[in-house]
């Protein structure tokens, strides 16, 4: 059983940061690509930004110079760091991983249970 959990999340200023994490614990040998994800009350999930497991970075073009995603393999954590946040980054933010080997195979997309970010003056 793999458990992807986030954390980070908060209320924080326009022109603010803040870092989310994500950790997955389980029976983990390897996680390939690593995402996080957005839903605001009222509209759809949107993919915020993504990693693979070769550090390739594929980030939403709202967030792209403001968003930073990285990973730790050792760690099985990955991370999302949010500079200069705006109004319209207010969502609950959700960790995502598309495939995990662990001893038994690989699984498919696994998800946190999301960690809320509202930016607000």
């Amino acid at each position: 059983q793999v458990h992807l959990v986030e954390s980070g999340g908060g209320l924080v200023q326009p022109g603010g940061s803040l870092r989310l994490s994500c950790a997955a614990s389980g029976n983990i040998r390897s996680i390939y690509t690593m995402g996080w994800y957005r839903q605001a009350p009222g509209k759809q999930r949107e993919l915020v930004a993504t990693i693979t497991s070769n550090s390739r970075t594929n980030y939403a073009d709202s967030v792209k110079g403001r968003f930073t995603i990285s990973r730790d393999d050792a760690k099985n954590t990955w991370y999302l760091r949010m500079n200069n946040l705006k109004l319209e980054d207010t969502a609950v933010y959700r960790c995502n991983a598309d495939r995990i080997r662990s001893d038994y195979g690989i699984g498919f997309d696994y998800w946190g249970q999301g960690t809320q970010v509202t930016v607000s003056s």
